[in-house]
This record gives structure tokens, C-alpha cells and sequence, in this order.
């Protein structure tokens, strides 16, 4: 199982009211960690959109267990949790500087044609894809 990992550095700006990172910017680190786990891969999510392939989060879950403060650097980790030719779902550890957990979660995405939004299967579209996908993701 390939685990990537992406360190962000926590802007003033992501802070809410009590100084503690506010909850949606955990979503768009998980995107960030994403787009490195693909990027690892060798692979680019801005090719796929130029072939009017786009992967919308179907469901996304976060489960908040220790704050982040302005200052600090997270560190995200992400792979493949699941996958089945189809459905990706992908797992997230968010780490504190000093190794704490600040949030787990998962998201689950399909591959979609971005004019009709009709799904594709990654597995016959991507075969590159879905060989690296398969060689990467966790196994039972």
C-alpha cells in the first residue's frame, strides 16, 4: 500500500474565531493529499480534466479528534483505501507537528465526463490508472 504524505503550513487565514484551524480547510487538505498520492503515482488529475474526465466526491467524512493552530505545520497522509475499477475511496490521517492526530476521514470519488457528468469506468478509460490504483491501494 503507497502512503503519501504532504506537509501544509497552517495560514492565519484558516483559523476560525476560537484560533484553531476551521473545519472545511481539513476538506481542502484532503484534496491536497489527493492530488499528491496521484502526483506519486505518476500521474496528473489536470491531464485527465483536459480529456473532459472530472472526479467529483461522491461522500466525504472527517472526524475531528485534535485542534490545529496558525503556526504549526500539518502533515497529511492519504492512499487508497478502496478501489474496484470504478469507485475510489480514499483514506486521510492529518497530523499535528508533533505526531498527534488531528483528523481521520475518507472521501469517495467516481470519474464522470464533465459535459454529461455520465460516470466511466477508470478501469477501461485508464488502464495506466487503474493498474497503478490496484498496485497502490490497501489490500484485506
Amino acid at each position: 500500500m503507497l502512503v503519501s504524505t504532504k506537509e501544509v503550513e497552517v495560514r492565519y487565514a484558516e483559523t476560525d474565531q476560537m484560533g484553531v484551524v476551521y473545519h472545511a480547510n481539513y476538506l481542502v487538505w484532503m484534496e491536497l493529499g489527493r492530488t499528491k498520492l496521484v502526483k506519486d503515482l505518476g500521474f496528473n488529475y489536470a491531464k485527465m480534466e483536459e480529456d473532459g474526465i472530472i472526479s467529483p466526491v461522491i461522500d466525504i467524512e472527517a472526524s475531528y479528534k485534535k485542534p490545529l493552530r496558525y503556526g504549526e505545520t500539518a502533515k497529511i497522509k492519504t492512499w487508497i483505501e478502496e478501489y474496484n475499477g470504478f469507485k475510489v475511496t480514499y483514506g486521510y490521517e492529518i497530523f499535528t507537528e508533533t505526531g498527534e492526530l488531528a483528523v481521520m476521514g475518507f472521501s469517495k470519488h467516481v470519474c464522470v465526463k464533465k459535459a454529461t457528468f455520465k460516470p466511466i469506468s477508470i478501469k477501461r478509460s485508464y488502464p495506466e490508472w487503474h493498474l497503478a490504483y490496484e498496485k497502490a491501494k490497501k489490500h484485506a
